[in-house]
C-alpha cells in the first residue's frame, strides 16, 4: 500500500544539468562557498580559455548574465547539486534547508511540538492519540477531538495537507499555539493555548512477551536513542522470563549505522565481527562486539522484508554471517553504501557516499544501481514472490562462520522465505487494504462508540467484546455503500484477516498502541514461522 510513497520519497526531483556538468561541480563545491557561485562576471565569455575545473562556475555565471529569462540562482544551484549527486549513486543526496529538519527528526529521537498523533479524516484534523506527558495530554486534549481552527484560522474543510498541519502545530520549545477543538457531545468549540515542548520519538514500536519464554521487539528505525530503548526492552523482557526473541525490522529503512552495531552487540560475543567499511579513500574499519551484550544466550530470529535496508541489513547480516540466529522473511532492500553528512550554514546538507559496508563474511549487499533510479526502486515491486532469491550464478559466494554459503550484491536473502500473498484470501480484501477502508471504518466505529468502548478497563476486555460483536457484519454493510460488493463466499473467506485488522485498529484507537501488536501479529505469517522455529530450538 505504501510502496509508491516510499519509492517517490527516494526518487530525485529532476535532471537539471548533464552528467558532464554535474561531475565538475564536486571540486568547485568543496573549495568555494555556495554564495560565491554567482559573482559579478563579464557579460561575454571566452569559452575556449576556460579551464575544466572552472567550467561549471563560468556557465552558471553566463546563464545568470545572458539567459533570455530571469532565473532564480538559488534554485539553479540546488538543481545542479541534485543532478550531480543522482548521477553518482541512488543514495548520495542533497537535502535543502526546507527538508533538513523533517528528515532528521525521526533519527534524533525528539522534536518540538504539541504532542499529538493526528489523521486527516473527511478534510478535518482528528486527534488519534495524545502523547503521554506531552503538552496536549496535560491540557486535556483527547483522542477523537477535531481541530477546526489554529491561531484563529480555519483549518477544516479547506483541503489541508499533512505537511501543512505539521508546519502549523510544530515549533520551537516554549512557543505557543492556540487550537479550537470540536468535541463530540460538546455544543461549543473548546479553545486550548498549548505551549510547545520536546516530544520524544520512540524507535521501538513494540516489546512484549508472546509466550512464557519468547519475546518480540519491533524496531521502527535506527535512531540515536534506539540502542538504549532496545537494551531497556531486553531487560524488561528478561525480567518476564524471555530466553528467545523475535526482532522485527520489516519496513525499517535504516538510520544510524552505530545504532545497528550496538544492537548486534547485544547478541554477539566479544571480538566477533559485526561489520566493516571500506572505500576508495577510506581505509578498512572493523566494528566488533564487546562485552556489553545482555542477550548472548538468547535464541534469536530476525524478521526482514523488501523495505529492510541499510542498518537493518547490518543487523541481519551480522546475525546470519556469525550463525547466531535465523533470518526469516523477504529478501532485503540491498543498500550497502555509507553516507557521510556535510552540513552547510544555510541549513542544507549533502549526504555523500564515501564507502561500502561489508558483513562479517565479506559480502557487500548493495544492489546494482547502474541502470537508472526508477528501475532501482521499482525492482522491489516485481520480485518473484514465490522464490525471492538473487541470481546465484552471477553473484559472488561467501561463507558464514560455520561454512554455510551466502551471497552478496543483492540484499540479505533470508534463511527461510515467507510468501507475502495468501492464495486463499479473495482479491477484494486487498482492495479494502489499498483503499484504507478497514482503517477508515475502524476510526469511524471508534469515534461513534468511544464512550461505550471506554468502559472496558483493559484492551483484552475490549478485544473480547469485538470478537463477539456485530462489527464485521456492520463493516460489510459499510463497504457496500462504497460500491464494493463481494460474494457471500468471499465475505466468509476474508473474515479472519479483516477482523484481525478491525480489532487491532479499534483497540489502538482506544488504548493507543497497547494491545495493537498483540492482535495484529496473530495473522502474521512471518511471526508464526518465527515462533515455530524458536519453539523447535532446544
Amino acid at each position: 500500500m505504501n510502496s509508491n510513497k516510499k519509492f517517490l520519497y527516494y526518487f530525485p526531483i529532476i535532471l537539471a544539468f548533464t552528467l558532464v556538468l554535474g561531475m565538475y561541480l564536486g571540486k568547485i563545491f568543496f573549495t568555494n562557498p555556495l554564495d560565491e557561485f554567482f559573482n559579478d562576471a563579464k557579460s561575454t565569455l571566452s569559452i575556449k580559455n576556460i579551464r575544466p575545473e572552472n567550467k561549471l562556475q563560468s556557465i552558471l555565471n553566463y546563464i545568470q548574465n545572458e539567459y533570455v529569462d530571469t532565473i532564480n540562482k538559488d534554485s539553479l544551484i540546488e538543481l545542479t547539486i541534485q543532478s550531480l549527486l543522482q548521477n553518482l549513486d541512488p543514495h548520495s543526496v542533497y537535502i535543502p534547508p526546507s527538508d533538513y529538519e523533517e528528515m532528521n527528526e525521526p533519527l534524533e529521537g525528539e522534536f518540538d511540538g504539541i504532542g499529538i498523533e493526528f489523521s486527516l479524516q473527511s478534510d478535518t484534523i482528528v486527534v488519534m492519540n495524545t502523547i503521554i506527558g506531552g503538552p496536549s495530554e496535560k491540557l486535556g486534549i483527547m483522542a477523537g477531538d477535531r481541530i477546526v481552527k489554529v491561531n484563529d484560522s480555519v483549518v477544516a474543510g479547506i483541503g489541508i495537507t499533512n505537511n501543512k498541519v505539521m508546519k502549523l502545530l510544530k515549533g520551537p520549545k516554549g512557543t505557543k499555539v492556540k487550537v479550537h477543538i470540536l468535541r463530540r457531545n460538546v455544543s461549543s468549540l473548546l479553545t486550548f493555548e498549548i505551549t510547545r515542548d520536546k516530544i520524544p520519538v520512540h524507535s521501538i514500536d513494540a516489546s512484549m512477551m508472546l509466550s512464557n519464554n519468547m519475546g518480540y521487539i519491533k524496531i521502527a528505525r535506527f535512531a540515536k536513542t534506539t540502542p538504549d530503548e532496545f537494551h531497556q526492552a531486553l531487560e524488561k523482557l528478561h525480567q518476564q522470563g524471555m530466553k528467545k526473541v523475535i526482532v522485527d525490522v520489516r519496513g525499517n529503512g535504516g538510520g544510524y549505522m552505530d545504532a545497528a552495531i550496538q544492537i548486534a552487540d547485544e547478541f554477539l560475543k566479544k571480538e566477533q565481527l559485526i561489520v566493516y567499511t571500506e572505500g576508495r579513500t577510506q581505509p578498512k574499519k572493523e566494528y566488533k562486539a564487546t562485552t556489553y551484550g545482555i542477550a548472548e544466550q538468547d535464541s534469536v530470529v530476525i524478521l526482514i522484508d523488501e523495505w529492510s535496508a541499510s542498518a537493518s541489513e547490518i543487523l541481519a547480516g551480522a546475525i546470519q554471517d556469525n550463525d547466531r540466529g535465523i533470518i526469516i522473511g523477504r529478501r532485503s532492500f540491498g543498500k550497502g553504501l555509507v553516507q557521510e553528512p556535510i552540513d552547510f550554514n544555510d541549513g542544507s546538507s549533502v549526504r555523500l557516499t564515501i564507502a561500502r559496508y561489508h558483513t562479517p563474511s565479506g559480502r557487500c549487499i548493495q544492489r546494482n544501481y547502474k541502470t537508472n533510479t526508477l528501475d532501482y526502486y521499482t525492482d522491489l515491486l516485481y520480485r518473484n514472490d514465490s522464490l525471492d532469491t538473487i541470481n546465484q550464478k552471477h553473484t559472488p559466494k561467501f561463507y558464514t562462520l560455520k561454512g554455510r554459503v551466502v551471497y552478496g550484491n543483492g540484499g540479505i536473502t533470508p534463511d527461510i522465505i515467507i510468501n507475502n500473498l495468501k492464495n486463499d484470501i479473495p482479491d477484494f480484501y486487498y482492495t479494502l487494504v489499498n483503499q484504507s477502508l478497514i482503517y477508515q471504518y475502524a476510526f469511524k466505529y471508534s469515534d461513534q462508540h468511544r464512550k461505550s468502548l471506554m468502559i472496558y478497563k483493559t484492551w483484552q476486555q475490549l478485544d473480547n467484546y469485538l470478537v463477539n460483536s456485530t462489527v464485521y457484519n456492520d463493516f460489510i454493510a459499510y463497504i457496500k455503500t462504497q460500491h464494493i460488493n463481494p460474494s457471500s463466499t468471499d465475505i466468509q473467506k476474508a473474515k479472519s484477516p479483516i477482523m484481525n485488522l478491525l480489532r487491532a485498529y479499534i483497540v489502538r484507537n482506544i488504548f493507543n498502541d497497547e494491545g495493537f501488536y498483540a492482535i495484529f501479529l496473530q495473522n502474521d505469517e512471518g511471526v508464526k514461522k518465527a515462533i515455530t522455529v524458536l519453539q523447535n530450538e532446544k
